[in-house]
């Protein structure tokens, strides 16, 4: 039977949940209101439930059809069965495979052990090879797997091979392009209604034009690279509802930790999440990866964003490939639906050591930091550091020294920053984020206090297991690098 419950935090009130309800009805705002009254203290609806109905198979004739959520809709293309229900096993179609550096070796093996030293890939052109988390590094064991993926990429003429030779200098480097995620989107490979898969957990990211997207393991991907096809359970669908004008001093980093404190990291475990509400629609494509990137750590299988014209525009100068987006049914059937108003939150971060120990910036204020970190797949994007520069701005890679901050007076992100004490901008890469013991410049060698716009914060995550890191948004991060504590960014936007 569906159950309901209500939250019990404070911070929540906010926050409800709608427990197994059917996409018709949470096309209806009406349905989840709270309601104010003075009589008695719990006269709030934080869920409303239907009665259970038997499940309706497709007629043979095909005149009924039982409501699909947009990956649902996903998988019955790439899979070509007409209607999928949550939990079925089917095979499908792969549209791109990712993988890099520190997989690449290893999927790669696995290709070559199943289908043979001399097999070809099924498809040339669909797969994408981006080296970025062992590059920046003396270590020659890493370099050798930047070897093994170029070796590779040559053997079986892949299109899209982002290589770099010259560790020195990236930007001497034209076809090197960054973290693979950020990358995925900037060149053209992520397209609403397709399913993309990479050997890295954070390949959700690329949920937020409309597509499925999620990691998989070396053993999936040397598979994919043989046949284009991979055996998926359908993942059922918890639906979040966001609504509200967006206020100034919140980014979506602040989004879903809200969303990751409510249900935990393991909250949404191999379920699909998707977000859509009038806040999900105002927020720009990086905001909508950003918001994607992080449900692999609620346990997500994968994160979504219906398409729309922010999409489209988007789209418009990245990829001439044909694309046919698909959204929710009105019958859809969700797990769960959480309704969230986001005029209501305030800058939040996660304490160490897990994403889902939230709290409010302000309440975090007597923590002292000895440094901070902007970068990575989560907030290392273009906006991500013109909103850094906001915020220096207001207290006194290539965009990042050439794209000229709105207010600064022509000045660049790179020059507000060392305009400020900030260390000069470093290479992109995931190194700082993943790879703490190969980068030699981020990683904490003693336990420090580090507050970063990454994605997780467990022990050694950053380096030195005793250290303490603090999640945070690109906003917040900017606020408390310049005060030295956790700060709230409100202190210099307002």
């Amino acid at each position: 039977m569906a159950t309901s419950c209500s939250i019990s935090s404070a911070s929540s009130s906010f926050f409800n949940k709608i427990s197994q309800k059917d996409g018709d009805q949470y096309a209806q705002p009406s349905f989840a209101i709270t309601i104010s009254t003075q009589k008695q203290a719990s006269r709030k609806i934080l869920s409303i439930m239907t009665p259970q109905t038997s499940e309706r198979k497709p007629s043979t004739t095909g005149s009924v059809k039982t409501g699909m959520t947009m990956t649902e809709k996903i998988f019955s293309r790439a899979s070509e069965k007409s209607n999928l229900i949550p939990g079925e096993n089917v095979w499908v179609n792969v549209d791109t495979l990712m993988t890099h550096d520190v997989c690449g070796p290893g999927a790669i093996g696995v290709f070559k052990k199943e289908f043979g030293n001399n097999a070809k890939v099924w498809d040339c052109e669909k797969i994408v090879i981006i080296p970025d988390h062992y590059i920046f590094t003396s270590d020659e064991r890493a370099n050798r797997n930047v070897d093994i993926i170029r070796d590779f990429s040559n053997e079986q003429n892949i299109k899209y091979f982002y290589d770099i030779t010259d560790r020195s200098n990236f930007k001497a480097n034209p076809d090197y392009k960054g973290v693979c995620h950020i990358a995925l989107a900037q060149e053209g490979h992520c397209r609403p209604g397709e399913i993309l898969l990479g050997t890295d957990s954070h390949t959700c990211t690329a949920g937020a034009f409309g597509q499925f997207a999620t990691g998989i393991g070396n053993t999936d991907a040397g598979f994919v690279l043989g046949t284009g096809k991979l055996l998926l359970k359908v993942p059922p669908t918890l639906r979040f509802v966001m609504d509200g004008e967006m206020p100034d001093y919140l980014l979506a980093k602040d989004l879903i930790l809200q969303i990751i404190g409510e249900i935990s990291v393991s909250g949404a475990t191999y379920k699909a999440m998707e977000f859509v509400g009038t806040t999900v629609e105002s927020l720009s494509m990086e905001e909508r990866m950003t918001l994607c990137n992080m449900v692999v750590e609620a346990g997500g299988k994968n994160g979504i964003v219906p398409a729309d014209a922010t999409t489209f525009k988007y789209l418009e100068d990245k990829t001439s490939m044909p694309y046919e987006p698909v959204y929710s049914d009105a019958q859809a059937r969700f797990l769960s639906e959480y309704r969230i108003d986001v005029t209501k939150l305030e800058p939040l971060v996660a304490k160490p050591h897990s994403p889902d120990n939230r709290a409010l910036a302000r309440e975090c204020k007597d923590v002292k930091l000895d440094r901070v970190y902007i970068g990575s797949c989560t907030g290392g994007k273009t906006e991500d550091f013109l909103a850094a520069a906001r915020v220096f701005l207001a207290s006194v890679w290539m965009d990042l020294y050439t794209l000229p901050v709105p207010g600064s007076g022509g000045k660049t992100c790179s020059q507000i920053f060392e305009q400020v004490g900030c260390d000069s901008p470093r290479s992109p890469s995931c190194g700082a984020c993943v790879g703490g013991p190969l980068d030699n410049y981020a990683r904490m060698n003693e336990p420090q206090v580090c507050l970063s716009t990454t994605n997780r914060n467990f022990p050694g995550r950053m380096g030195h297991k005793a250290g303490q890191i603090y999640l945070a948004s690109p906003y917040t991060a900017a606020a408390s690098a310049l005060t030295g504590f956790v700060t709230d960014p409100r202190e210099f936007l307002h």
